[in-house]
């Protein structure tokens, strides 16, 4: 593998991809004179160097804090953005695009432009879709959270968005996050915080998979949280709950961890264990959210010893999942420093990603590809 690498776009004759009435006309996006220029046969790259079992995947910026700052969504906006984005990955997940806010702003109404935008953009390139999330705490409407709803009303709605998100993608969102966060760090269920378990009690979680299974019966059910990458309370309390399900005859299919990580604490040592746990259970596992954090210097821009001791966060992190033979998924929150939200909700810390805001290449991005590149194609490198 290269050195650090800049991914450019030629200043003038930028061939790139038409918005047309919001959505995207041609989704992929080339320029004559690139300095990378991707394609099929193109193979040091994320996606090109994995092994064929395991998806490569990064959130693809959108909703929640990227409608406060002061620059256009790349999605749309920028063609270095869409280039990188097609190359790199073989999966992509809406990062705010699908959570309740954004997609039911209103009773009644769906917003889904922007995720029927990704999901052409994705089939015109080869590349699978995560679906994140549907039975969450956070980031709902203000009409759901502030209404008053009778349980039985409340169940109807949950019903209806489940069914009506997930069959509106049936057959083009090939994995979910069905509930996404149920468990505080003491592995207690969120009675509290979460509307759904507050107001019609544990059981909705087996309904909601079993909702989501009815509206799309291939797609994969997951569930997702972070602070679950070891073996601890909260992790044990998602196994223990999913083999109750599972014997119950509920349809979850996966445990994912975020791994959202700080540098300033140590990764967890039995993470390989944790994922192997579940894989025992029946389940498929993934790697669904990760960013390495930094606390920075005074100029904002990391030491070469952050950035090698954050290379080592992500490769540590790769190289649990590859141990584990049914972690299939591996994505990244995010690939770019300008777009990340780590910096927008962790005062002082930032960098969190695998490249700078010019798209230049961090280490962390050369050690995934290197490690990537050391397995044997086709077949997941196992330990």
């Amino acid at each position: 593998m290269s050195t650090t690498r800049v991914f450019r776009m030629a200043a003038a004759a930028v061939a790139c991809t038409a918005i047309a009435g919001g959505l995207l006309a041609s989704p992929a996006c080339a320029a004559p004179g690139q300095e990378v220029t991707y394609g099929s046969t193109r193979q040091d790259t994320l996606r090109g160097e994995a092994p064929r079992d395991l998806l490569i995947g990064t959130a693809v910026a959108g909703g929640g804090h990227h409608e406060t700052m002061d620059y256009d969504n790349p999605f749309y906006a920028s063609p270095e953005y869409r280039t990188v984005l097609a190359g790199e990955f073989s999966s992509v997940t809406p990062e705010n695009q699908l959570k309740w806010e954004f997609v039911h702003p209103a009773q009644g109404e769906y917003n889904f432009g922007p995720t029927d935008d990704i999901v052409a953009f994705a089939r015109a390139n080869k590349q699978e879709v995560r679906g994140h999330t549907l039975l969450w705490h956070s980031q709902n409407p203000q009409w759901l959270e502030q209404g008053e709803f009778t349980a039985d009303e409340l169940r109807a709605i949950l019903k209806d968005h489940i069914q009506t998100v997930v069959g509106r993608y049936r057959g083009q969102i090939y994995q979910w996050d069905v509930a996404n966060e149920i468990f505080d760090g003491r592995g207690n269920l969120r009675t509290t915080e979460n509307i759904w378990i507050r107001e019609l009690g544990p059981g909705i979680i087996a309904d909601a998979f079993r909702w989501a299974h009815e509206a799309d019966p291939e797609a994969k059910l997951f569930f997702n949280d972070y602070g679950v990458e070891g073996i601890n309370a909260k992790s044990t309390a998602y196994y223990s709950l999913a083999q109750d399900l599972l014997a119950d005859g509920v349809p979850v299919h996966g445990f994912s961890a975020q791994a959202h990580w700080d540098m300033r604490w140590g990764l967890p040592g039995d993470m390989t264990a944790n994922l192997q746990r579940f894989d025992d259970l029946g389940l498929e596992t993934a790697i669904t959210e990760l960013d390495v954090r930094m606390t920075l210097p005074e100029d904002g821009r990391p030491t070469d010893e952050q950035l090698a001791q954050q290379a080592t966060y992500y490769t540590e992190t790769l190289q649990a999942c590859l141990d584990v033979a049914g972690c299939k998924s591996f994505t990244l929150w995010g690939f770019n420093d300008q777009y990340s939200w780590v910096p927008v909700f962790f005062s002082g810390s930032g960098a969190a990603t695998v490249m700078f805001e010019d798209f230049e290449t961090k280490p962390a991005y050369d050690a995934l590809v290197q490690q990537l590149e050391a397995a044997t194609p086709g077949t997941s490198p196992r330990r």
